[in-house]
């Protein structure tokens, strides 16, 4: 009988063992898919605490808003409706149309981490952003649902450096506020780093036809209110690179079956 336990430890221990390995080089190559998005994110982080303090936030409150919001686009586009003093429903209300884009990432992780309790799958929500949603989905497809092996680890890596790239360039936007040039054109520069990281990912006709599409639809709509012509051209562009993706692989089909 004690042997028969001994033995069904040594099972689960080996198996937990197996686990650890697959997650560890799971986060190793997340690591290495998305390393070079951190200075970006770091450069956003110096502009967007840079923001906050010369909106007249204090330091408490620029922090604060870096760790709750953690995102940009949504802080970029508050910032100068407390300038303005206008009631926070109108505030948060325009934070959360900014973020709707959020809604779609979820819709496509989510069902990838289904197996997990939901107090875990609300703090890798918290972390789950344009970094992650540019990675994840090219590396984990549908045909892996159900097969949790490596997610974690993969998921933690490219999520967990850029959330702390963005709050080290946050908090030291926010403490030399004063000192930084805007001269130095930090937000220009992180545009160009976001730009060399997306050419390299652009490896196919359908991720061509979402960055045509999205980037035209985002320049056309850029005078919409409350910044929504973001959130137009992130769903026409996804549309796009969907659509694309469906015609090319009908194409394939039917050169096979010919």
């Amino acid at each position: 009988m004690h042997e028969e336990t001994r033995g069904a430890a040594a099972s689960v221990g080996a198996t937990l063992a197996e686990a650890r390995r697959i997650e560890k080089q799971a986060f190793q190559e997340g690591w290495r898919a998305s390393a070079s998005t951190v200075p970006a994110v770091f450069a956003w982080g110096v502009v967007s605490g840079m923001a906050m303090v010369k909106s007249g936030m204090t330091i408490f409150q620029s922090l604060g808003m870096s760790l709750m919001v953690f995102a940009g686009s949504a802080q970029f586009a508050v910032l100068p409706l407390l300038m303005a003093g206008v009631p926070l429903l109108v505030v948060f209300f325009t934070a959360m149309i900014v973020n709707l884009r959020f809604v779609i990432f979820s819709a496509a992780i989510a069902p990838h981490f289904e197996h997990l309790p939901w107090y875990r799958r609300v703090w890798y929500g918290y972390f789950n952003g344009d970094i992650a949603m540019g990675f994840f989905p090219r590396r984990f497809g549908p045909d892996t649902l159900g097969q949790p092996a490596g997610k974690i680890g993969y998921f933690s890596a490219i999520s967990y450096p850029g959330w702390f790239g963005w709050q080290l360039g946050a908090v030291i936007g926010i403490l030399l506020a004063s000192q930084i040039p805007e001269s130095w054109n930090i937000g220009f520069a992180g545009t160009l780093a976001l730009i060399a990281i997306m050419i390299p990912m652009t490896n196919n006709l359908a991720a061509l036809a979402g960055v045509v599409v999205s980037g035209t639809v985002a320049v056309l709509a850029i005078g919409l209110p409350y910044r929504l012509g973001l959130l137009l051209a992130m769903v026409l562009g996804m549309a796009a690179a969907l659509a694309a993706d469906k015609l090319l692989f009908d194409n394939a089909d039917e050169k096979e079956s010919s």
